[in-house]
């Protein structure tokens, strides 16, 4: 496979598993295609290489027609997702193609998965930043709040990047060098240790090394 191919895949959840010397090893249980190669793009007609796949099967009655005219160029079956994966030589691919698991994931190897990091809402610089904040006791006013933000003579305003409240979380995350504890071909299933961005049944992208 060339480089930064990879697969996509939903996140089921996470259990345990016994390696060979009996220790328990937390793993993220991951559903990792089939994927079909529904679009080539080259430098001479997009300015730069990658593939489209698609992934989770979807009727046909459900897209737009825009839609389905994209999928019957790859044979016609519609697909929730669709993403590209930017690799040096699309030619290697054709257009209708079934990617599974095996063809791009192995036993023992590591890889990247990208996934959007769990929404938390609008939430506070202790939380959001990991500030100290005030003291609890003895007639403290000044507990969770993120103090003083600016300058009052010059520039007398707040510098752009200050860390403040706001929303948290919902942001493209990529975690590099997870180790494939098991590949389970024929459920299309992938064991990865650790954990992964995203919450149960998010989209995510896996880069194989």
């Amino acid at each position: 496979m060339p480089r930064n191919m990879g697969i996509l895949g939903k996140k089921i959840g996470m259990t345990r598993v016994f390696n060979e010397l009996g220790y328990a090893v937390p793993v993220t249980v991951v559903e990792a295609g089939p994927c079909r190669v529904l679009q080539k793009k080259t430098i001479a007609t997009d300015g730069y290489d990658a593939i489209q796949l698609g992934f989770g099967e979807k009727k046909a009655q459900r897209v737009s027609k825009p839609e389905a005219g994209h999928f019957k160029q790859s044979g016609g079956q519609a697909y929730y997702f669709v993403r590209e994966f930017r690799i040096p030589d699309a030619a290697l691919f054709e257009v209708g193609q079934v990617i599974n698991l095996a063809d791009v994931i192995k036993i023992g190897t590591t890889v990247h998965v990208q996934g959007i990091s769990k929404g938390a809402g609008f939430q506070g610089v202790v939380k959001r930043h990991g500030f100290r904040g005030g003291r609890a006791t003895h007639g403290s006013m000044f507990h969770r709040a993120p103090g003083s933000i600016g300058c009052s003579a010059y520039p007398s305003r707040v510098i752009k990047g200050k860390k403040l409240p706001g929303h948290m979380g919902c942001e493209t995350v990529l975690k590099k060098n997870i180790k494939v504890v098991d590949v389970r071909q024929d459920e299309n299933v992938i064991l990865l240790k650790g954990s992964v961005p995203g919450k149960k049944n998010g989209l995510l992208k896996i880069f194989a090394q």
